[in-house]
């Protein structure tokens, strides 16, 4: 029997792992596929704070999980197959068998869409990017490109003119999804252009490591042409890795967990922190401090059922 389990090993899964270890609580760490999160495949993070240098993603997390280690975090390998809430104590199933437990913190975060080329796997830290907020201040005065119609894309697209010395925004559509008033923004801004019905065939140079450029294909006319640029951001929208909980656990339209009261979910002593509760910051940070929060609402919880 467990006193806390916790799913996922991204920032809010270590620093709730931090917190429940602190209070004695022996939690277990269900890694998950990518160990680390998001930020097992980022390069450098320049925007955590306590690093004036910058950290490059990986070593934070590594960091993250020896300082939650420390502390007495047990961590198994592998995926949350199932879970059963429908009662106390909860029962989380991996392939190597069950585990009852009293509470459960849930940090499986979210996974950016990509557009499933190989190139753009192996670019990504390497001038392809998912996160403008991240990224952005690596590319003053270069010539960017942003792939995406809807509301995060425009957001990404007038984000990035603060540091590129040009955007263009590529949409397979002859119009953008996006709201009305971001719209007009975007059309407004003299740094932003827009490439209509295309989409990206290609993201070179995997050989020289850095984004030297794209291919693009009309889908009108079939017309591929080569397009220089120095960065690729893909905005096209962020699915929180919720599968399991659907049906459990009350969430939003995108299958977002919906918390309240900090990190409360619909299921008391189920609680929920970062990407998959979170789909307006999606910052390291932001989830570290969820993480935190998780962490201490589940151990005022077994506070109060006398454990």
């Amino acid at each position: 029997m467990r006193n806390v389990v916790i799913i996922g090993s991204g920032p809010a899964g270590y620093t709730a792992a931090i917190y429940t270890a602190r209070a004695n609580l022996n939690p277990l760490l269900i890694e998950g596929l990518e160990v680390g999160g998001q930020l097992s495949i980022t390069t450098m993070v320049d925007n955590f704070p306590g690093f004036p240098e910058g950290i490059m993603g990986p070593a934070l997390m590594e960091d993250m999980k020896k300082q939650a280690e420390r502390f007495g975090t047990e961590y198994l390998p592998g995926m949350v197959t199932q879970v059963d809430l429908s009662h106390n104590p909860f029962r989380v199933f991996t392939d190597d068998g069950e585990t009852q437990t009293r509470t459960v913190i849930i940090s499986s975060g979210a996974s950016a869409r990509l557009l499933g080329l190989e190139s753009e796997k192996k670019l990504i830290g390497y001038g392809v990017s998912t996160c403008a907020t991240c990224d952005g201040y690596f590319f003053r005065g270069k010539e960017i490109l942003v792939v995406g119609g809807g509301d995060s894309a425009i957001e990404e697209a007038t984000f990035l003119t603060k540091y590129a010395s040009k955007v263009t925004l590529v949409h397979r559509r002859n119009q953008l999804r996006a709201s009305k008033i971001m719209q007009d923004r975007a059309f407004k801004n003299p740094k932003i252009d827009f490439v209509w019905d295309t989409v990206v065939e290609e993201i070179y140079d995997i050989n020289a490591k850095t984004v030297k450029g794209v291919k693009l294909r009309n889908l009108k006319s079939n017309e591929v042409t080569d397009f220089k640029c120095e960065g690729v951001f893909v905005a096209i929208g962020h699915v929180p890795n919720t599968q399991i909980f659907r049906g459990l656990l009350e969430m939003d339209a995108n299958g977002y967990i919906v918390t309240h009261d900090g990190t409360k979910t619909s299921v008391p002593g189920v609680f929920a922190a970062g990407d998959v509760q979170d789909h307006v910051y999606r910052q390291a940070i932001s989830a570290a401090g969820t993480g935190c929060m998780a962490g201490m609402d589940a151990e005022r919880y077994l506070e109060q059922q006398g454990h």
